[in-house]
This record gives structure tokens, sequence and C-alpha cells, in this order.
């Protein structure tokens, strides 16, 4: 086995964006993509990127906002890991897609769908005089700061009450 490096790539985007960051396998991912975004909310504003693994090794890119479409090529070139994705979103959330993304039969797996700061942690080796990437995780958010107590609890129910989510 060759050496491997480790190293941890920072998602650059706005501070509440939210995105979804997965792997897949084949190269029609990108519209496979694109059209679970329209299908899921047709008014979402999105970007999607996936890295080409084989052939011309192409970040692969559609989206219906040229911004976000750019924001989600710029991140899929700083992960450079073979067959990775990254979707990023305005007027829709995870909540609103990720089921429909996770259904799509090339879609390996989602390592996060977040808003909050997140670093990629990517292993790269080298393979004669080529270089691959690999996602081995990601660090989503931040450490815990303790348990929630009741003030929290009443504040969680309210949160979700005050979004729409619960009756």
């Amino acid at each position: 086995m060759g050496d491997i490096e480790l190293k941890a790539v920072e998602i650059e985007k706005p501070e509440d964006m939210n995105f979804i960051l997965g792997q897949t396998h084949f190269i029609k991912s990108v519209e496979d993509l694109y059209e679970a975004m329209v299908n899921s909310v047709p008014n979402a504003k999105f970007g999607v990127a996936f890295c080409e693994a084989s052939g011309a090794c192409k970040v692969r890119s559609e989206g219906n906002n040229l911004e976000l479409r750019k924001l989600a090529e710029k991140n899929a070139s700083n992960i450079g890991a073979g067959h990775s994705f990254i979707v990023f979103m305005e007027d829709s959330f995870p909540l609103n897609v990720l089921n429909t993304i996770k259904n799509i039969p090339e879609v390996c797996s989602i390592f996060c769908a977040t808003a909050n700061p997140t670093k990629v942690v990517i292993a790269e080796s080298k393979h004669g005089d080529e270089k691959g990437r690999g996602i081995l995780g990601v660090i989503d958010g931040f450490i815990p700061k303790g348990i929630e107590n009741k003030e929290d609890i009443a504040w969680r129910k309210k949160f979700l009450r005050d979004i729409g989510y619960k009756l």
C-alpha cells in the first residue's frame, strides 16, 4: 500500500446555506440529481457538481442557478474525491429532497445534509503518476455543549411548531 495523506477540506458557502454531500457511481448522476431537485421542489434554486473518477476526470455540473452551480463546482473541485457530488440549495431544505436523492439508483451514500460549517476529511493516495482521493467522512458543526434540560426541550418543541413542522 502506498502513502496516504489525510486532509480536511472546508466547505465554502454562505453561512446559512444548506447542501448535501454524497457519493455516486455514474456520469449520468449529475442529470439525475438535477431531475431529483426539480421534481422535489420545483421552485428551488440549486447547483449540482459531480467529480468524475475515470476517463476525462472532469467536474460535471448542472443546476438552475448559475451562482449555486459555480459554488458547487468550486467545492467539488476543492474536495476532488472520485464519484463525489455536492448540491447547494436555496428555497429548499435537505429534508425536502433527501429521500428522492437517496433513491437515485446510482447514489451510493450520503455523507451529510446540513447548513453547518463543515469540513470533509479526505484521504489522498498516489497511483503511479496519478493521485486519487476519497471521502472518509465529515466534521459537521460543533461539539455538543451538554444535555438538554427542560428549558431546552421546551425551546426545541416551540421551534419545530414555529417553523411549521409540528402541530
